[in-house]
């Protein structure tokens, strides 16, 4: 079986990555590439649509069942001191206003309504939902189990967890080892644990009730290292928001 090679020595075009270090006998040439929408996000020279958009002629948009849809905030463009941020610097925005709620949803033979009213400020998990471009704003429509808590300030230390999230307080790194070395920025190993800062009123059980979580403010826990939602508070102390199930132990 003929085997062919196709290789290039480089492609490169506004917008995309440059790749070199490819050799043929044969170049492979690229005429035109289509320039990238204002809407569209890239990713070393992949394009991604950002959002759904939803059609002007559209004046209203009602969620159904257990789903939310929120208004997301502005992403910050510029750093404290005033300094413009480039794209890859902005972060995604994890929060934003309630404009829209379903009719709830069932448990068992009970229907539950959704807990959230129109106008309150909530914040999310990072990659929930469905983006939508609607009204001349970014929406995200999602499930209400997938927001966090609700958060009325700027400080994600007054967040008010929902159902069965807990707020923590990560512990600050350890600078020294055991033998009294520093260690440098890059061995310090972000910790698993920390202090409970505020619980959620817990799930609903089969018969609508809510079910208390095992945990409480003050304690100070373990929790698994890949779970939840990072946040950086304003005095700079690192949090975490979790699934009460995420947390494995409490240390006394």
């Amino acid at each position: 079986m003929a085997t062919t090679q196709l290789t290039a020595s480089s492609i490169s075009a506004k917008g995309f990555a440059s790749f070199e270090g490819l050799r043929s006998t044969t170049n492979l040439k690229v005429s035109s590439f289509a320039p990238l929408k204002q809407n569209s996000r890239s990713f070393h020279g992949l394009v991604v649509k950002a959002s759904t958009v939803i059609s002007p002629k559209y004046t209203s948009l009602k969620p159904l069942g257990d789903r939310v849809l929120v208004k997301i905030k502005t992403a910050e463009e510029k750093s404290v001191g005033g300094i413009l941020l480039p794209m890859s610097a902005q972060s995604k925005p994890q929060g934003g206003e309630v404009v829209a709620v379903g009719e709830g949803h069932s448990i068992g033979k009970t229907t539950v309504e959704i807990s959230i009213k129109n106008g309150t400020q909530v914040v999310y998990s990072k990659y929930a939902g469905t983006e939508l471009e609607f009204d001349g704003s970014k929406h995200l429509i999602l499930k209400e189990d997938d927001i966090v808590g609700i958060l009325e300030t700027d400080d994600i230390k007054d967040l008010q967890p929902l159902n069965d999230r807990v707020l923590i307080k990560v512990a600050e790194v350890e600078e020294k080892t055991s033998g009294g070395l520093f260690l440098s920025q890059a061995a310090k190993e972000k910790p698993s644990f920390g202090t409970v800062i505020a619980v959620g009123p817990g799930p609903l059980d089969e018969e609508g009730k809510r079910k208390a979580l095992s945990v409480s403010p003050g304690n100070t826990v373990l929790y698994s290292k890949y779970a939840g939602n990072d946040f950086k508070g304003a005095d700079g102390s690192e949090y975490i928001t979790l699934r009460a199930s995420d947390v494995i132990a409490v240390l006394q």
